[in-house]
């Protein structure tokens, strides 16, 4: 039986996030540049988003570039951002006749202007999609979100909207970059690294996490659908029993 025929199509999740990883190395391995890696990435970013939204994924989040990202070396961060541009003005037909409606999370203001007006404007063109979000994290870390959001609530705390002893769980997500989203249900890694890099930590709490070998510009739809089955084998108790899911079940 083949991969995708074992996935339970009633028990996907709702949202899965990916940290992409590995196209430096993959390039290397074959004795190119690093950016031939990033740009045969952008393959395997095609393929998952179409997969997802086949599937009914309602929500993929892709960890494209993170803060600790600016200090890498100058050429390369920008032939990445030259990519960037490049990939959204080519990839809008995908998205469009996958009815996929993009967002982006992240300090834009940190991304060249030519950036930063093709992601706007991309999100602006796709705004009535609504098969899947994408949502592409960019110049984005999760400590900076964080943070941000606790101003956000100590300014509330000053102007008295709130009181210090009303803030709770819900307080906090509220005011994250990535409110308007359920929490990823699945964490996709790949590489063979073990770690989260400062990705989503808020949101990852509860999070099933899948780890790979698999550099991402070698990722296709099949590791996404072993990723799945994978998934879907697992028992999610949220701090419960085994025992007490069940006899929430009856």
């Amino acid at each position: 039986m083949s991969l995708k025929a074992q996935i339970d199509l009633t028990k996907i999740p709702k949202h899965i996030a990916i940290i992409m990883d590995g196209n430096g190395r993959w390039a290397k391995g074959k004795g190119k540049f690093r950016i031939f890696g990033h740009q045969n990435g952008v393959n395997s970013v095609r393929e998952v988003c179409e997969s997802a939204a086949e599937l009914g994924v309602k929500c993929l989040t892709l960890y494209a570039f993170s803060t600790e990202n600016w200090s890498r070396p100058a050429k390369e961060v920008k032939a990445l951002m030259q990519l960037l541009v490049k990939t959204i003005n080519h990839e809008m037909p995908t998205l469009q006749k996958n009815k996929i409606r993009l967002y982006t999370v992240g300090q834009l203001e940190r991304l060249p202007t030519d950036c930063s007006s093709a992601l706007l404007e991309a999100c602006e063109a796709t705004k009535q999609n609504d098969q899947m979000d994408l949502v592409l994290a960019l110049s984005y870390s999760s400590k900076w979100d964080i943070v941000n959001a606790v101003k956000k609530i100590c300014e509330r705390v000053t102007l008295g909207e709130i009181k210090p002893f009303e803030v709770d769980e819900m307080t906090i997500n509220n005011q994250l970059s990535t409110a308007q989203w359920p929490h990823p249900e699945l964490l996709i890694r790949t590489s063979g690294e073990h770690r989260v890099s400062n990705f989503l930590l808020w949101e990852i709490a509860y999070s099933e996490f899948f780890f790979t070998e698999t550099l991402w510009p070698d990722f296709t739809r099949e590791h996404l659908y072993e990723a799945l089955v994978d998934y879907q084998k697992r028992e999610r108790r949220f701090g419960k029993t085994s025992d007490q899911l069940v006899e929430d079940k009856v």
